[in-house]
């Protein structure tokens, strides 16, 4: 308890799997945490269950992050109902199945703008709050698919290798211009979350988590704590020295 005590974070995409697993985990570990989502109704039944286990730690807002506008609004409202930020979770995310020939460009413009831009705009909007509060954590979710491509996956791949390199760029800037922020990516595997549903088709549920957990070296897909405890760890000072990189959440996947 307590790895990241008397801290604010602000987690997006909180109202399911990764994001709400995130918000509960830093919540269980001493933060005051934020749940934004488009899912309005999800990330208050989120919040709400993490105050009935710890009262007064969690608040949500609805938000569509590829809305500009709504990222210069949340700043505002999370300084004036906080007074700062120290920790920003860029988690939301969708998926898309589909090969360079066969997407169609508003789908291409719709994941990069949910998967990439809404972390460029984040980031944008909300360092200036984490640097007036001392400095913080961004850490910026990935994907092992931004590492690795595959033939079906071009703006998914597209997207989330973009998110592997803007955060270098943003953790030199922070670093340049010494304002006390780290930024880090983290690159999972398969996770037994939504957002795989993007990519099931019209198999089963159950069939798709097996057939993923044979590519894995380990064995199996991951849960959403498993990403969780990585944040944890970018999130909390233990990280301190640590920033321009990523953590690989893929039960190996990469080593092969």
């Amino acid at each position: 308890m307590g790895r990241v005590k008397n801290k604010i974070a602000l987690i997006t995409g909180a109202a399911q799997g990764i994001g709400a697993a995130t918000a509960l985990m830093l919540a269980k570990e001493g933060a005051q945490v934020i749940l934004t989502d488009i899912n309005e109704a999800g990330a208050k039944e989120q919040s709400d269950e993490i105050n009935n286990l710890i009262p007064n730690k969690s608040f949500f807002l609805y938000q569509d992050v590829r809305s500009e506008s709504r990222w210069k609004e949340i700043a505002i409202e999370v300084e004036e109902k906080y007074g700062g930020l120290n920790i920003l979770v860029n988690n939301a995310g969708i998926g898309s199945i589909g090969n360079v020939e066969e997407e169609n460009f508003e789908t291409w413009k719709n994941v990069h703008a949910v998967d990439l831009d809404s972390i460029f705009l984040g980031c944008k909007y909300l360092i200036p709050l984490i640097t007036d509060s001392g400095g913080g954590s961004i850490i910026n979710m990935s994907s092992i698919s931004g590492i690795i491509a595959g033939h079906n996956m071009a703006a998914y791949n597209s997207a989330k290798a973009g998110v592997r390199h803007l955060t270098k760029s943003i953790a030199l800037h922070c670093a340049n211009t010494n304002n006390g922020i780290r930024c880090n990516s983290v690159h999972p595997v398969f996770i037994d979350t939504p957002i795989l549903d993007d990519f099931v088709g019209e198999q089963s549920r159950k069939d798709v988590l097996q057939k993923l957990g044979r590519q894995v070296p380990l064995g199996k897909v991951g849960k959403p704590d498993d990403v969780a405890y990585a944040i944890l760890y970018l999130a909390s000072d233990e990280s301190q020295f640590i920033t321009g990189t990523e953590i690989r959440v893929d039960g190996g996947i990469s080593a092969m």
